[in-house]
């Protein structure tokens, strides 16, 4: 049996690769895998950012194995233990303070865009790709919260557009939209999630989780708690040796390096 998610680290970046090629499925094992991955990355203070990609250029991922979701009932106890799996994931991915890149190609459907909408930064693909959430054809509905963050992500309209018409967009509509920060050709993409992970990794760690603490859930936040929280971070930050070293290197007209101590 084939690994069901490659992993490497390239510097302070760690690239991890969903293994089920050509349509990547989002099995039991790889959602395990993901989140012992999950897990250590919110460890380990050598990795500052993540890109998510998929093996192969014909699709991210065409979501759950619902094959196995009578294994997965039987070796976690209920269909709710399944999908809270799933849940606990995506949360702690967007909540860990590292930024994570995920590249959309071809399908990404059902929880193959649950998981990215819990991303920071979704890059696609401006040919054939296929993005939405049609559980509906199916009988069924987005079970990953995924309803939840699409709608925060592109307001209220276009998510019920794009569910209960059970709609799939492509790479320039989802741009067009706010559902992705960046279209890419497909050639291109996931070199371009590789820099862009290397450019997240080269911020200011600190300042980066404090600012994803301050921005992320930000929107249900009254103004004044998020300008206080704002605050707390900057107080915080003022006289690391990172905001030293930028300070430094604006006066000797020079790139900063941070992330040093």
């Amino acid at each position: 049996m084939t690994e069901p998610l490659l992993a490497e680290t390239d510097g302070a970046v760690r690239i991890l690769s969903l293994n089920d090629a050509p349509m990547n499925r989002m099995s039991l094992e790889f959602m395990d895998a993901l989140e012992a991955e999950v897990n250590a990355i919110a460890e380990d203070d050598g990795i500052r950012a993540v890109v998510l990609t998929s093996a192969g250029d014909r699709n991210f991922s065409v979501g759950m194995d619902l094959k196995q979701l009578p294994q997965g009932i039987e070796r976690l106890g209920s269909a709710e233990a399944v999908f809270e799996q799933r849940l606990r994931v995506i949360r702690n991915i967007e909540t860990m303070g590292k930024p994570w890149v995920v590249t959309l190609f071809g399908y990404c459907l059902g929880g193959g865009l649950e998981i990215p909408l819990g991303c920071h930064f979704r890059l696609t693909a401006e040919e054939d790709a296929q993005i939405g959430l049609p559980e509906l054809d199916l009988g069924a509905m987005p079970a990953w919260g995924g309803s939840a963050r699409l709608t925060k992500t592109v307001g209220e309209a276009h998510a019920l557009d794009m569910i209960l018409r059970a709609k799939k967009i492509s790479g320039p509509e989802a741009w067009r939209i706010g559902l992705v920060h960046e279209v890419w050709p497909l050639a291109e993409l996931k070199d371009a999630a590789r820099n862009l992970g290397q450019e997240l990794a080269a911020a200011p760690a600190a300042a980066v989780r404090a600012m994803m603490g301050v921005i992320i859930d930000g929107e249900d936040k009254p103004l004044e708690d998020l300008i206080n929280a704002e605050q707390a971070a900057v107080k915080a930050n003022r006289g690391s040796p990172d905001s030293a070293e930028g300070m430094r290197a604006f006066m000797e007209k020079r790139k900063p390096v941070f992330n040093q101590h």
